[in-house]
């Protein structure tokens, strides 16, 4: 148990009891821990090593940053930031997430009974999110459901933004990446074959579209085994594009390799997916369209008639776009010692006292350590705990990694490559058992149901947030099923859909 004396005056560490490891990744460790205050949950998770490479460091800054300036109840929030004990010096990072039990891969994999209202909210959530990012003219650029965390009430929120950029034109367009990595199975054809020279929010509308398909199938959309069969894949469903399409490509040797390929028809989305309702799959259709120019903005998305009963303007809040001095940064060739300065600013975000003090020019530059920090205790606590984790490992099985800087999960998933994804996972025998609904509502065109013990529970969830703009805390508690079945009780969704237009 951690001491109560450490973080009182300026931050909430004190609050803190860590419970357990809960998952592992490239960049660090993460472990439960409840607040025995609130008694909520919260995931810490111990970054170390982050200046050893400063293309790393830059991008852990970038994503704590963003994740800051993006408060969205459909994004994944950072509650706190531990200081370090020593300003010029520290090497480790401990941020405090909001606790999520799963995410939206998983969910996929072990669900076999999801309805078309889960559907549908799942989707509405993702794109609330989209477009209030969007509106920051911030592109996130890797979608994919592994980076859409989940909750047993149905609750989802957009993470991992280690590969997202902001535009600072006028419009959110005219960005160039030499970096582009995202997962293939979700890419925009425009990035699998560097079609253009700039990009706009199209690129995370075709992933949105990705995923989508992968709801109401059960399956990936497009799981190409290189880029060359990634295209093939898309061609074959959307047909070769057209000359205006052709045209409007500015990269030459890919206008080539386009325009010498076998000539495909378009198939018929009716005929590909025969008992998919129609009116999802004219959004889907939008959603994926080859030409990006053709593909909704997140806006226009949740205006769809697919939405009619749920979508409400009013909880759709939108943001100004991102101020250039934010990210200045990025304009610079940063040292080692620059980068963690930068850090230690960002981290005196979530100190406001300290961070007045050091904006006003008053902190104690002649002393090199800071005020004892709880960051020392932590550390013993977390290799305690990763030393069993990894006793227990060594005895079953060796441990899961994740690719990129949030984890602010129950469970990581693999970060090998979606390629290699298997898509027939069997459930474990401890997933949470999910009711499905009955009878439709007249009122709201959604399903209710008679819910269960365990549905009550989830009903009597606070989810008001899941659509009402509030950056109020949530706390939810963590399944113990690793496996985790969205027991999701459709009263929940229908308490949010009558809410008044």
């Amino acid at each position: 148990m951690l001491e109560k004396e450490f973080f009182t005056e300026y931050g909430e560490a004190s609050q803190y009891q860590i419970q357990e490891v809960v998952g592992k990744g490239s960049y660090g460790v993460v472990a439960s821990a409840e607040c025995p205050h609130t008694g909520g949950k919260v995931a810490i998770k111990k970054m170390t090593n982050v200046f050893e490479h400063v293309s790393d460091a830059i991008r852990i800054l970038r994503e704590i940053k963003l994740l800051r300036l993006l408060k969205h109840p459909d994004i994944v929030e950072i509650k706190h930031i531990m200081l370090p004990p020593c300003r010029k010096e520290f090497k480790d990072i401990y941020v405090v997430f909001e606790l999520m039990e799963s995410d939206l891969h998983h969910v996929l994999k072990v669900n076999d009974d999801l309805t078309p209202q889960h559907h549908q909210f799942f989707l509405y959530q993702l794109l609330r999110g989209l477009k209030f990012m969007h509106s920051a003219h911030v592109f996130h650029r890797d979608l994919k459901p592994k980076n859409i965390l989940a909750n047993a009430d149905c609750k989802i929120k957009i993470c991992d933004l280690g590969l997202a950029r902001v535009s600072f034109t006028d419009s959110p367009s005219a960005v160039f990446w030499t970096d582009y990595v995202a997962t293939r199975w979700y890419r925009a054809p425009e990035l699998c074959g560097s079609f253009y020279s700039n990009y706009t929010p199209a690129i995370d509308m075709w992933s949105v579209g990705c995923i989508f398909a992968e709801m109401l199938t059960g399956k990936p959309l497009f799981p190409g085994k290189n880029v060359v069969h990634q295209l093939e894949l898309v061609t074959d469903l959307l047909g070769t594009p057209s000359p205006v399409t052709l045209s409007r490509i500015r990269n030459e040797k890919a206008r080539k390799y386009l325009s010498n390929m076998r000539r495909k028809d378009p198939v018929p989305f009716t005929h590909k997916f025969p008992n998919i309702d129609p009116v999802a799959l004219k959004l889907l259709q939008r959603l994926v369209a080859f030409d990006p120019k053709d593909r909704p903005s997140a806006e226009e998305a949740l205006a769809d008639p697919y939405f009619q009963g749920l979508a409400n303007v009013d909880y759709e809040p939108s943001r100004q776009p991102i101020s250039k001095l934010e990210f200045e940064f990025e304009r610079r060739k940063l040292t080692r010692d620059d980068v963690r300065e930068l850090m230690y600013r960002e981290i005196l975000e979530y100190h406001p006292q300290m961070l007045q003090e050091y904006l006003q020019g008053e902190e104690n530059t002649n002393s090199h350590f800071l005020y004892p920090s709880g960051v020392d205790q932590f550390k013993q606590e977390f290799a305690r705990l990763e030393d069993h984790k990894e006793d227990e490992e060594e005895r079953n099985s060796p441990p899961v990694q994740r690719k990129y800087t949030s984890l602010p999960r129950e469970r990581v998933c693999s970060s090998e490559d979606e390629g290699a994804d298997s898509v027939h996972a069997q459930p474990s025998s401890s997933s949470v058992v999910f009711t499905p609904p009955q009878t439709p509502n007249k009122d709201t065109g959604l399903s209710s149901q008679k819910t269960t013990q365990v549905d009550k529970a989830a009903a009597a969830t606070p989810v008001e947030a899941l659509v009402e703009y509030s950056n109020a805390d949530d706390v939810f508690v963590l399944s113990k099923g690793l496996n985790l079945r969205v027991r999701g009780s459709l009263q929940s969704l229908l308490n949010m859909a009558t809410i008044s237009q």
